[in-house]
């Protein structure tokens, strides 16, 4: 059975952290310096009293009224998230029920950051595939803000909070799911995570801090990123991911229309897009008033580029998420009327 994306809506939090915002905190980081190297102008963040719970609920009723979408036909509901609410109970759960989604749905979270939103989409295709569910409905929520500490500039000029709700179903026009290309290194684990919080490394509480050779503090309760060692697996990877991904579905680079890639920085972006050999212009960005949104960065561009209407019926569509695990994954949409 076909599985295709039917509807895309996203949520940015109020509150905006702008460039002159971070340079008044951090002077030697100048507005023109942050911009230049990460393609970034603002970000969204979650107020102190907004979860993952709460954004997800407001991007998925974004999704139903202006889709006209009757909760009550949704029958499984993904969330990928990084940030719950709780270590327990699942934020899927939370959500099914604020959301007023029928008893009979299933629902689960799924803990994956920038590759998250292309796994999403393999569990859902799978889950119509199997007569399993009708209409699934993929969430993605982030408050990776919450994990950064004051004193960060690096992490602070990069990510940003967001939520998206995509309706998936077997019917009806959208864009078709075709096949995909899945990875995963664990060895790369420690150069992205929040080492405290789960039950190997309780959080702390401790204000001892950690200066990288950049100038950045942290601790163990919030978001270290190794960014050379993460620079490096990318760009290893995903042109790896790319190749893999047109060989599964029998296509060429010529073949595809457009490239939507996980919205890291522009600085990597463009050198991926490079090496790789896309064409400036069948290679969509869409992070300079939102920053990295992990997850959410593949479904926001999407959203976009239908709203830009720069996706029309025939063409074909190459997603490309990668990023913490180490974890990458590829797929193909084929926008299709019926």
């Amino acid at each position: 059975m076909k599985a295709r994306i039917k509807a895309i809506s996203y949520y940015l939090p109020e509150e905006i952290l702008d460039n002159e915002k971070i340079n008044r905190v951090f002077p030697e980081w100048s507005v023109d310096k942050i911009s230049s190297k990460t393609g970034i102008y603002q970000r969204h963040i979650a107020a102190k009293d907004e979860f993952s719970s709460d954004m997800a609920i407001k991007a998925s009723q974004k999704l139903f009224n202006e889709y006209q979408i009757n909760p009550q036909s949704i029958d499984y509901i993904l969330l990928c998230t990084q940030s719950p609410d709780y270590l327990l109970p699942t934020t899927a759960c939370i959500v099914q029920d604020r959301l007023g989604i029928p008893t009979t749905a299933g629902a689960l979270d799924f803990n994956l950051g920038c590759s998250g939103y292309v796994y999403g989409l393999s569990i859902a295709k799978g889950l119509i595939a199997a007569n399993i569910a009708k209409n699934v409905l993929l969430i993605t929520s982030e408050t990776y803000s919450k994990y950064i500490h004051e004193k960060d500039k690096s992490n602070k000029t990069i990510f940003g909070d967001a939520a998206s709700a995509s309706l998936i179903t077997g019917e009806g026009d959208g864009l078709e799911i075709e096949d995909f290309s899945l990875g995963t290194d664990g060895r790369g684990a420690e150069n992205l995570i929040v080492k405290r919080g789960g039950s190997r490394y309780p959080v702390s509480g401790s204000t001892d801090l950690v200066e990288d050779e950049y100038g950045n503090f942290t601790n163990e309760d919030c978001l270290y990123m190794n960014g050379s060692e993460i620079f490096n697996f990318t760009i290893g990877a995903v042109p790896e991911l790319i190749r893999n991904t047109l060989e599964r579905n029998s296509k060429q680079l010529d073949d595809i229309d457009l490239f939507v890639f996980h919205q890291a920085n522009k600085y990597m972006l463009n050198h991926l897009r490079k090496k790789i050999g896309i064409d400036e212009q069948k290679f969509l960005y869409h992070l300079e008033n939102c920053g990295n949104t992990v997850s959410s960065t593949i479904p926001i561009v999407l959203k976009e580029a239908i709203v830009q209407k720069k996706i029309g019926p025939g063409m074909s569509v190459l997603l490309a998420g990668f990023g913490v695990g180490y974890s990458w994954g590829g797929c193909i949409l084929k926008a299709v009327d019926k």
